[in-house]
Parts: structure tokens; sequence; C-alpha cells
């Protein structure tokens, strides 16, 4: 049996929707297999941002890595998938996950609690609408009925973090997407989780495991440090992510920094072939897809963003 082939794919994050679908439609003109979207605040919806890409694009997956599920209703991301999935058949692939406390108690005021028993129920509900057409589901959180005509089959992930998640993509999902992980706990701690979790399937379906960095072809480690630090700095006040920094070998996360050893291990960077050997790290931990999320740095960002597009694209 032939070894699937690895994907790499990139996550932007840009200031405006037309910046956002602009890298998004250069990226599918050089061949970059795949494009993710955050939903995150109160920014842009990345649902809608990729139905605006489907149109415009022609081959490049769409992948939304988050949508956070605690401030809406299943059958609404079920929808929006439906939507997606017409517009750009084959190429939308849907990314769940509860988010964290912070976020949802503080901005939207709705309670986090079992965030996990919350999930699985969620993902269990729009993967059997996506991919069953029929729901029928009375649980501890949600209680839904509904019928979908001619259901798309869209691949539904869960985003994971520590064991447990993974654990639970791994046994009703289709794969999980990791954020900011150091590569030895994708290997050590999170594909481990994932094929225990998967040991419980019945329907000999293989999750896959989504790692993610930032990344950005350029030799100036200086400068590539200082944005990285300013783009992670938001993970270490977060608790969650604290002790995974913690468990992969950076206990110094716990007192809310990001220290020099950690920013270099989640950011690939250098000349062409020092990135490529950075994203081959990343994948040989385990990973059956790459997600990088673009870091340009210095005056010329736009020659930036194309130097680093051209390289995923090779």
């Amino acid at each position: 049996m032939s070894t699937p082939e690895r994907v790499v794919g990139v996550a932007v994050h840009e200031r405006t929707v037309s910046e956002t679908l602009a890298v998004i439609r250069r990226a599918d003109d050089l061949g970059v297999r795949a494009v993710w979207l955050t939903t995150g605040g109160v920014g842009p919806d990345g649902p809608t941002v990729l139905a605006a890409a489907a149109v415009q694009t022609r081959r490049i997956a769409l992948g939304t890595a988050i949508v956070p599920t605690f401030p809406r209703h299943p059958l609404v991301v079920v929808q929006q998938a439906i939507v997606l999935a017409q517009l750009a058949p084959g190429r939308f692939r849907l990314g769940l996950g509860p988010s964290h406390r912070p976020s949802i108690e503080g901005m939207y005021g709705i309670p986090f609690q079992r965030p996990l028993e919350h999930l699985r129920e969620y993902a269990m509900i729009v993967r059997q609408a996506l991919q069953g057409g029929t729901v029928d589901f009375t649980g501890r959180r949600f209680t839904v009925h509904a019928r979908i005509p001619d259901p798309p089959g869209t691949p539904v992930f869960l985003s994971a973090l520590r064991p447990a998640s993974y654990e639970l993509a791994g046994e009703i999902a289709d794969g999980a997407i990791s954020w900011v992980t150091p590569p030895a706990f994708l290997r050590d701690v999170a594909r481990p989780a994932l094929l225990a979790g998967a040991a419980r399937r019945t329907d000999g379906r293989r999750p896959i495991l989504v790692g993610h960095a930032f990344g950005v072809v350029s030799e100036d480690e200086a400068a590539v440090l200082r944005e990285a630090r300013e783009r992670l700095a938001g993970y270490a006040r977060l608790p969650f992510y604290q002790e995974m920094f913690a468990a992969a070998g950076y206990p110094e996360a716990r007192q809310g920094t990001i220290s020099d050893a950690l920013a270099r291990n989640l950011v690939i960077h250098g000349d062409e072939a020092r990135f490529a050997d950075g994203l081959r790290r990343f994948l040989d931990a385990g990973l059956d897809e790459l997600i990088v999320s673009l870091l340009p740095v210095g005056a010329d960002r736009t020659g930036s963003l194309e130097r680093t597009l051209r390289a995923l694209a090779s």
C-alpha cells in the first residue's frame, strides 16, 4: 500500500477581506494545495470569506481552522457548509472547535461549560447532517432533528490541544487540527492519542492529523522572531496553550511568556532550502497535513508573501 501524499497549505491572516481574497487567489494560481481561515473575535466570518474565495478559485482546498462552536447552533454551521460544498465541490473541509473561556465568556457572555462534552455532541450532529443527511439527536447539550437533502459528505475536523481532545477527534471526526504545537508534542502525544481514539471507531475511517506553524521565507531571523513573538503572545496568555507548551518541554510558558527556544520551534524560516527543511521537521512528526500561517516580514510585505507562497507551492 502506498503512503498517502502529505499536504502543506496556508493560513491567511490579512487585515481586510479583499486582501485575504487576493492572497487566496494568488495561492491558487501558484498551486498551493490548501488554504485555511480562522474565525475569532468579531473579525470577518471565515465561512463567508471562503464562500467568496470559492467562486474566485479553481483548485485550492478551502478549510476553516476553526469555526468556534459555542456562539452558533450546529445546524447554522451545516447551512454554511452546504453552501461552500456546492460552490467548491470536493474542496471544502470544516474545522470546528470550542475556542477558549476568555473569548466565549468574556466576549459573548456564554458559559464555557464542559467544552469536550459540548464539542462531542456538536460534531456528531454536524457530521451526521453533512455525511448522512439525517439527524435525530438527543443529548445533554443539544436536541436536534433534521433532514438534509443530498448531503455533501463534507469532512469534519476538530481542534485539539491536549490528549483528550485528540482522542475525541480520532473517535468521532475525520481528523484533528492542532495549532502552534511543537513537533515533539505532535509526535509523542498528539498522534498516539488520535490513534487511541481511532481504535474505538466502527466505520473503518482513518482520521488525519493536521499540524500548524508560523512560517516565512526570510534570512532575517531577528525580524522573523520579533514578528513571531507578537503573533504568539496571545497564546501564551491562554491556560490551555500554557499547559500544552509546558507538556512539550517549555514550562516557562506557564509564566505567560514565549521563550526564544519556543519561538524558534514554532516558526519555520530561513532561505528556501532551510524553509523546506522546517516543513519536513513538522511533517516528519507524524502529520498528514501542515498549515503554515503566513508571517511576512520586512518593508516589502508583498514580496515576502510572494516568496513564501512560491516556496510552499513548490
